[in-house]
């Protein structure tokens, strides 16, 4: 069953000087405000478009490594994924970078890697995202 997820925002200025607050429709889980500063400096309380990506990208690639490790009979106990998104003004996103530390029982080191590779080319937010370079460290706890 396919399933379409909604957000919105309103933007009022200019990109320099105004505002906006993005609403997240789907889940009602609130709203946020986005300035340009809190893209291209400090984030002072305000998110960005990509902090938005950083947590889906690290919320989609735990999924998936989830899913592949209790597929292959090794689930996981639990996973902390960090993503980084690195945004440069004037170029766009260059980056993004995965860092994932699990604690699998049973599993070693090289496997939990593969597996965590895996995952970093078939999560669907990766696999969106295929136009950037996305980087991976993975370890076990």
């Amino acid at each position: 069953m396919a399933t379409t997820r909604t957000a919105h925002t309103v933007w009022e200025g200019s990109l320099t000087e105004g505002n906006g607050v993005i609403t997240f429709d789907s889940s009602g889980i609130g709203e946020q405000p986005v300035t340009w500063a809190s893209r291209s400096q400090e984030a002072n309380g305000r998110t960005s478009p990509e902090e938005l990506i950083a947590a889906a990208h690290s919320s989609c690639f735990s999924m998936a490594l989830s899913h592949a490790l209790t597929g292959a009979g090794t689930p996981p106990t639990k996973l902390v994924t960090n993503a980084d998104v690195t945004f440069q003004p004037g170029t766009g996103i260059t980056g993004i970078h995965l860092t994932v530390e699990g604690t699998v029982p049973g599993l070693d080191a090289e496997g939990f890697a593969a597996a965590a590779e895996d995952a970093k080319k078939n999560c669907p937010v990766s696999q969106a995202l295929a136009g950037t370079t996305i980087t991976l460290d993975a370890k076990l706890a």
